[in-house]
């Protein structure tokens, strides 16, 4: 890979893993209303999902999901399920002691998931086994292994470290979060994102 794709790469990484989205508002949300310990868990779940999801869409299986409308718009929609019910969730905690694992929690295994229920997630994937992977200066690539490795590597480090960013954000809010309806507000600020992330991928 040459150093111009490298640091195209990198762009791209910074500007799809920093902006708001569905996994940084709940890495956001679970460290303000449970710390950060309590965050840390989905923050090791989004590289690891994505890791999984860009060795299928490197393996050719990626283009075969969003090619099929049914299987895509499957996917859409649990996706926007998920996110509609974590939304619900996230709003109904108004104090710091509600936000206990029966109200408000997101497993490793439903962090993993929720990196496959995301369509923007898949599109992504594809994006870079189609720019990074599998070709080179418009010529298929002679190394696509060792490109996919790349992309992993810079993509897994930027999904930890862009989720743990947001999570330290939301851990150092709680003081300030435990006065009055600050929660509340916070809460449902960060429900409405989910919203408007899950209808945004509706139109995908």
């Amino acid at each position: 890979m040459s150093m111009q794709e490298f640091l195209a790469l990198l762009v791209l990484a910074t500007a799809m893993s920093f902006t708001p989205g569905p996994n940084t508002t709940l890495s956001t949300a679970l460290a303000a209303n449970r710390g950060l310990r309590g965050a840390l868990r989905f923050c090791l779940a989004v590289p690891t999902g994505w890791t999984l999801l860009m060795l299928v869409c490197g393996l050719g299986l990626g283009a075969v999901v969003m090619a099929a409308p049914a299987l895509r718009g499957a996917i859409t929609a649990v996706g926007v399920g998920y996110m509609l019910w974590l939304a619900w969730q996230i709003a109904r905690v108004r104090q710091l002691g509600e936000a206990d694992r029966s109200r408000l929690d997101v497993s490793f295994l439903q962090g993993v998931a929720l990196q496959f229920v995301n369509i923007k997630a898949w599109m992504l994937a594809l994006a870079l086994t189609a720019g990074w992977v599998t070709s080179s200066g418009g010529a298929p690539a002679p190394n696509p292994r060792e490109r996919l490795a790349i992309v992993l590597a810079v993509m897994v480090v930027y999904a930890f470290v862009s989720n743990l960013t947001y999570a330290l954000v939301g851990a150092s809010l709680r003081g300030w979060l435990a006065q009055g309806p600050r929660l509340s507000w916070f809460n449902r600020a960060m429900a409405a994102v989910l919203v408007v992330t899950a209808l945004w991928m509706l139109r995908l």
